[in-house]
């Protein structure tokens, strides 16, 4: 059932896509004004897949390096050869001719990008099935908390933006072993989610603090060797091939300044003077604080917190101090929420918010948002909307975890990880004052 109403769910977002792929995604009223935007299509031309070139082997520079982690290239560059095998566009030799700005115009290559962007879409779907799969299984005895992810508005909207849901099924393939006891899995789960986004590295850290809660220093030393043994392995043929435009991802992030969705873009867009480096430094501090009152949270708290509800407080302080918040991002954020804090009705407030960011930048970046005097402010209005809609679930969370009661057995650190059937009130709140809605 979850599987099939994932599959739904991920058409009606194939879809939403429509008017898009109609027009070519050439129209710049279409891609904002119906939001059917993807960052797929135009990288496929963009990066030299359209030649199907290896993005680690442009020696000539005549494409941009892949922005990206090296695992969401090599799933680009798979995709692009998949699609070589149906071509719809003209010879290699004439591609090889044409200045990469001109490709997207010759031939018949309108149908071969939005043959590459179905291709793509197909692989994504697949990597969410996975990601159901692995959800529905990371809480013992509570598979339908998966629902809450597979019939998600955010996720009929954010599937196909980009490429994230690679990076979410090996984050709940993460929380699916950690929960049967399989630290060198779990660990394996999460350096492939690494060499995806970097997000997946901070599940290091909610496992750690379950590892201590637990006194099994050995479950994360396991999981933390593999995790750098596979994010190097995978890492090493873009290395081999291509180290100038591996550091690409690691450079760019650095020196990239405020961008999308973020709180940071607010302060510049009214005014304020925040370089490079001050975000880099302030957002560094901020996090680096909010882990340390994670981590209290976590080793004080009465009864150890689950897994999932640590790593949503981490990535969820990541994304509010970071200098860009794509709205794709929510994707990082949904496997951890739904576990973490299974109520619909907090759920769905937050990714209500959401929606109002989502809708926001697509009309923002139409030019429709933007007041007679030039500014932004109802679309900053929508960043700081989704935002607080963020931190509620944070604090619901943060409340779940302070408020747990010991389990019965008089030593809630010596329990086995998977707790869901011998918990069916999961968060054990003190009293029915401060039960779950």
């Amino acid at each position: 059932m979850l599987l099939a109403v994932f599959t739904v769910v991920f058409a009606l977002g194939l879809v939403q896509k429509y008017p898009c792929g109609h027009t070519n995604w050439s129209s710049n009223d279409v891609r904002y004004s119906k939001m059917c935007y993807s960052d797929v299509p135009y990288l496929y031309t963009g990066r030299g897949f359209a030649e199907h070139q290896w993005p680690y082997s442009d020696d000539d520079q005549r494409y941009s390096a892949m922005e990206y982690p090296v695992l969401i290239s090599y799933f680009a560059w798979v995709a692009s050869e998949i699609t070589a095998v149906v071509p719809s566009g003209p010879s290699e030799a004439v591609r090889a001719a044409t200045s990469p700005d001109a490709m997207w115009g010759l031939p018949g290559m309108d149908k071969e990008v939005n043959t590459y962007f179905l291709i793509t879409a197909f692989l994504l779907f697949l990597c969410g099935l996975g990601a159901v799969f692995f959800l529905a299984g990371a809480s013992p005895g509570r598979p339908w908390d998966a629902m809450a992810f597979a019939a998600s508005p955010m996720l009929l909207l954010s599937a196909l933006v980009n490429w994230d849901l690679l990076a979410v099924l090996f984050t709940a393939g993460a929380l699916w072993a950690w929960a049967r006891g399989r630290p060198l899995l779990a660990g394996v789960m999460v350096g492939l989610g690494f060499a995806t986004k970097l997000y997946p590295l901070f599940l290091l850290g909610a496992f750690l603090i379950d590892a201590v809660r637990r006194r099994r220093p050995d479950l994360i030393a396991t999981a933390a060797v593999a995790a750098g043994a596979v994010w190097f392995l995978v890492n090493a043929p873009a290395l081999a091939t291509g180290p100038d435009r591996w550091k690409v991802f690691w450079t760019f992030n650095q020196d990239r300044g405020a961008d999308l969705g973020s709180l940071w873009l607010v302060l510049a867009q009214r005014g304020h003077n925040v370089t490079p480096h001050t975000i880099n430094l302030v957002s560094g501090v901020l996090f680096v604080l909010a882990c340390v009152g994670i981590l209290v949270l976590g080793l004080r708290a009465w009864r150890r917190p689950e897994v999932a509800q640590i790593a949503f407080l981490v990535v969820a302080a990541f994304l509010i101090v970071n200098k860009v918040y794509s709205p794709q991002y929510v994707l990082w954020l949904l496997p951890l929420a739904v576990l973490a804090r299974p109520k619909w009705r907090d759920l769905l407030i937050w990714q209500a918010c959401e929606l109002v960011y989502f809708a926001a930048v697509w009309i923002d970046l139409g030019g429709w948002l933007e007041t007679s005097s030039g500014n932004h402010t109802p679309y900053q209005v929508a960043i700081v909307v989704r935002v607080l809609g963020e931190l509620y679930l944070v604090a619901m969370v943060v409340r779940d975890i302070w408020f747990a009661v010991p389990d019965d057995s008089g030593d809630d650190d010596l329990v086995d990880v998977g707790r869901g059937e011998a918990d069916p009130d999961r968060h054990g709140l003190a009293d029915a004052g401060h039960s779950n809605a």
